[in-house]
């Protein structure tokens, strides 16, 4: 069946509730939050079929022109930002015209950076009505934190949208300052020289945002900021998993794919759990560049390379994550020159991706079999080389690694 086939199989069941009593409530969200429920518990990837091989491999579809509702009424969707930078919103509208298509399949009854609704408007909805809630962001904050509890309680299928939504992300590397938020707050509001000037200018005023404050009208608050960022699984039960910095266009067809299978074409969902778009490989598996396993004595930036567009980044020094990466998102980067950074996340066989690529790394060392050791200075040397080890290695997955934080000594 084609994608236009399709779209219209998933817009049959649409515009009847306008016309339907507001008493009938669709039955997608029914059957979306019966299927919530239903799929095969420890979801794994969805990596065996050809379908996921498909989602990899083919384009978005473009725009459909005069779709109109579904026959049943729209469904209802909401996305949220959480703490992240934007970009996984943005990725939402890399899919175009296809973007209009959305508004025909589905209201929108939040989306902060496109559409007009409120929080109370969502706290007003019955439980499980949301047929789909797609959070991008890590949990930061305690708004963030009420936000995604809230959309939690109202959706029937939540998805982690985005390596942020998936694993920490960027955000989560704040996790790697010993003194939490108030090391944090106190640098950026007090000690970068615009904030310093400020302080000196003004010592009678707070310097450091407040979280409620009374004025004439009111009390006016802020959300309070978390010393430990988290992943969104660790806060709320998360249905799917979407990885990427942002999701490549590929990826959202995947999502977009599996639900419209389900609810239209009786295809069953994958496993709750299931991290959509990726593949079982390793992204160097799916990297053209020739590997020759090269050993590493020092280790390079690309701009420090007259980089040779068809042999492996890492056979020519320049360090890249592709070995402790889960392919799905086509090597876009290698193919570019640019080395994979690691943001689809690990493999199903890591649990550990900044220790794996650590040991891929050691493994290149220049240890040879007429002189099988390397010494520990030339392995200091090496890793010298890497300006912030922690921050390259663990720069998208800390909430979800062993280590979690650093912490001052004698605890936090």
């Amino acid at each position: 069946m084609g994608f236009v086939d399709k779209l219209k199989g998933l817009f049959k069941a649409g515009a009847a509730e306008a016309k339907a009593p507001k008493a009938e409530p669709a039955a997608a969200p029914k059957a979306a939050a019966k299927a919530a429920a239903a799929p095969a518990a420890g979801g794994s990837t969805m990596q065996g079929s050809k379908y996921a091989e498909s989602c990899a491999l083919q384009p978005i579809p473009g725009y459909v022109p005069n779709l109109g509702a579904p026959a049943n009424g729209k469904i209802k969707l909401a996305l949220y930002w959480a703490a992240a930078c934007g970009g996984c919103d943005v990725s939402i509208l890399d899919s175009d015209e296809k973007v209009l298509n959305i508004g025909d399949m589905a209201d929108i009854v939040m989306w902060p950076v496109a559409a007009d609704g409120k929080e109370h408007d969502i706290e007003e909805m019955e439980d499980g009505s949301i047929t789909v809630s797609i959070i991008n962001g890590a949990v930061r904050s305690s708004e963030n934190e009420h936000m995604v509890k809230l959309l939690r309680k109202k959706s029937a299928l939540v998805v982690a949208y985005g390596t942020c939504a998936c694993f920490g992300g960027t955000p989560a590397l704040a996790n790697l300052v010993a003194g939490g938020k108030d090391e944090i707050l106190d640098y950026v509001y007090k000690k970068t020289p615009s904030s310093a000037a400020f302080c000196e200018a003004y010592p009678e005023k707070p310097h450091v945002p407040q979280s409620e404050i009374q004025v004439p009208e009111g009390t006016l608050t802020l959300p309070t900021l978390y010393n430990s960022v988290k992943s969104l699984d660790q806060v709320i039960d998360v249905d799917y998993f979407v990885p990427g910095c942002p999701p490549t266009q590929e990826t959202i067809e995947g999502l977009l794919d599996a639900v419209v299978n389900f609810v239209y074409n009786g295809v069953a969902l994958p496993p709750k759990g299931t991290m959509i778009g990726v593949t079982k490989k390793t992204l160097c598996e799916e990297c053209p560049r020739t590997k020759e396993n090269r050993r590493m004595d020092k280790i390079l930036e690309p701009y420090q390379v007259d980089v040779d567009p068809d042999l492996c980044l890492m056979d020519q020094g320049i360090l890249c994550l592709g070995a402790a990466t889960v392919g799905g998102c086509g090597a876009k980067c290698t193919r570019a020159g640019q080395p994979c950074r690691g943001c689809y996340g690990p493999t199903d066989a890591v649990s550990e991706q900044g220790a794996s690529v650590f040991t891929a790394v050691a493994s290149l060392f220049p240890i040879i079999d007429e002189d099988p050791i390397c010494k520990e200075d030339k392995i200091i040397d090496i890793m010298s080389s890497i300006k912030d080890p922690l921050g390259y290695f663990y720069a998208f997955t800390m909430s979800k690694s062993l280590i979690k934080r650093s912490v001052k000594e004698g605890g936090q």
